[in-house]
């Protein structure tokens, strides 16, 4: 007997004909659809009840399509008989690569943080101000965060993942070193800045590979690495690197922090090179290359060279440029996306500029050593872990439910039940920690407010991020292309005026008015996909 992980990847045949009474017209109307490709047609809706699926598709359709081993849950997509298959890797072979992606995700935003720790030693080393470092490479550098994804995900589409995801790594890599010993301000801010607009592919090629090696039921549910993890290695990576360096640049030079960077991203590279394979399956295609046989063939495909050699048979440069611009206007996508830029960019604003609050002097801020300061942010870090957990077993928990309710459909709204939780805890934490910082209250505070506001960021952006990935599953690239678009530039703007604005009004009304523009976006958004979400998303036409 397998274990239940393996049975979820392996499949079997569906033997539901047994049971159900025949359907003529439905049997003809799906006599001769390729199952290889059927999952395409989804948009928001799936069927994972092989006798719902006989309902709908007919009998004989539905006896060709794959199961789990205990026969409860259809596969989609179908997997093959192909070893080549990333459906068919190993279970172990799919962790490794989920593993390896994680840590190339946190790399970018993490990276970047690596400033926040330094910002006053910055300050000191090019005599300017704090501000001015801020504003010249943080800000900028997250604004090209938002941009390099999309240029990665045309890419990605005509020469495949891997050769994208090693050079963009390669090419940040080599940004990183140069801002590490860069002798003037403006060559550091270029360098931090194209450093993060390679380094944010990571984050687009997640969704791509996670879609490429699990079935639907899986992309969420947790039992298996997959979106939350992904999810939280995004949130971690900027709180992560001013919680470690923090008490590095207390007492080294700053130009240290960065330098552990760079040794970051040569591992994160090495393991891209040497463990990953191509994900990319083409399931109309007749004959598929082996890239991992053979060590010319694994470089081939690392390079880019055999997806050079493949991209003619591939998109179109005009279909892979306009299959975002597609996506961009989609109703039910724009609020959605809307709320995630509001709750995820208030988020990053906040990161960027608590270092200021927690270091400067009374009365703007709490006048803590860089030691303690580095401490607090220890906060963010726990507060994405318990986030993770929650989220994950909330995401499986919300499929099974909903899977009771509608007799084993799964509709993509029911994705967004997790915003009913996350919401009230973001304006729970957030008006805490503005109070905290504005009065000045104990350090107790300042940890249990920005901790529950960070737990209520990743369960909203995974609640987000699976609907998104639901609603256009032929398309996850884009999704993540623009959601991360979104979240980034939300963040962008925020450390310009907040700062500046809580020492006019106290970071009471700062932070509670950006968690209140969360609220608002979130009623006037959630409940109106819940309600008219199917409408909106049957009516439109899908792309190819």
């Amino acid at each position: 007997m397998t274990s239940s992980t393996d049975q979820d990847f392996k499949g079997s045949t569906s033997r539901i004909e047994e049971t159900l009474t025949p359907n003529t017209e439905k049997d003809a109307q799906y006599a001769n659809v390729d199952s290889m490709t059927f999952h395409e047609r989804f948009k928001g809706r799936v069927i994972l009840d092989p006798g719902e699926a006989a309902i709908e598709f007919g009998e004989r359709f539905a006896a060709r399509l794959k199961t789990t081993d205990d026969g409860k849950t259809i596969l989609w997509p179908q997997p093959t008989e192909d070893p080549l298959d990333p459906q068919n890797w190993s279970g172990r072979k799919k962790a490794l690569h989920v593993f390896i992606i994680t840590l190339a995700t946190a790399v970018p935003n993490f990276d970047s943080g690596i400033g926040i720790a330094s910002v006053f030693e910055l300050a000191e080393q090019y005599n300017t101000s704090t501000g001015h470092i801020n504003n010249l490479t943080s800000n900028w550098s997250v604004f090209l965060l938002a941009w390099g994804g999309f240029f990665d995900i045309m890419l990605m589409r005509r020469y495949g993942r891997l050769p994208v995801l090693f050079w963009t790594q390669l090419l940040s890599l080599a940004f990183l070193i140069g801002l590490t010993v860069a002798p003037t301000l403006p060559i550091f801010a270029g360098m931090r800045c194209l450093m993060t607009f390679f380094g944010t592919c990571p984050q687009i090629t997640g969704l791509f590979v996670i879609n490429d090696m699990y079935p639907f039921h899986l992309r969420a549910r947790m039992a298996s690495p997959c979106i939350t993890i992904w999810t939280a290695a995004a949130v971690m990576g900027p709180h992560l690197s001013p919680f470690l360096f923090g008490f590095l640049v207390a007492r080294q030079n700053w130009r240290w922090a960065f330098g552990i960077g760079c040794i970051y991203g040569l591992i994160v590279i090495l393991l891209i090179a040497f463990c990953m394979e191509e994900s990319i399956y083409d399931r109309k295609a007749s004959t598929h290359p082996n890239y991992s046989q053979g060590f010319l063939a694994r470089l081939k495909a690392l390079v880019g060279i055999t997806g050079w050699q493949l991209a003619g048979s591939g998109p179109s440069w005009k279909e892979v440029f306009l299959a975002p611009v597609n996506l961009l206007w989609r109703p039910h996508l724009v609020g959605i996306y809307v709320l995630l830029a509001m709750e995820f960019g208030f988020s990053v604003g906040i990161n960027i500029t608590n270092t200021i609050f927690l270091q400067s002097p009374p009365p703007l801020g709490l006048g803590f050593d860089p030691t303690i300061a580095s401490a607090i942010y220890a906060t963010p870090v726990v507060g994405v872990l318990i986030g993770e957990v929650l989220a994950r077993y909330l995401m499986d928990w919300l499929m099974r439910w909903s899977l009771k309710r509608t007799h084993g459909v799964l509709e993509a709204e029911n994705r967004l039940w997790a915003l009913f939780i996350g919401v009230p805890l973001n304006l729970t934490g957030s008006l805490i920690l503005g109070a905290a910082l504005q009065h000045h209250f104990s350090v107790t505070v300042i940890v249990v407010g920005w901790g529950i506001a960070q737990i209520s960021v990743l369960i909203m952006t995974v609640s987000i991020y699976s609907y998104a990935n639901d609603c256009f599953p032929r398309r996850p690239g884009e999704v993540s292309a623009i959601l991360n678009l979104m979240r980034t530039l939300g963040g962008f703007s925020v450390a310009y005026y907040q700062v500046p604005w809580s020492q006019k009004v106290g970071a009471l009304q700062t932070f509670g008015l950006e968690t209140g523009i969360v609220c608002g976006v979130f009623i006037l958004v959630v409940p109106l996909l819940q309600w008219k979400g199917r409408e909106i998303r049957v009516s439109k036409r899908e792309f190819h």
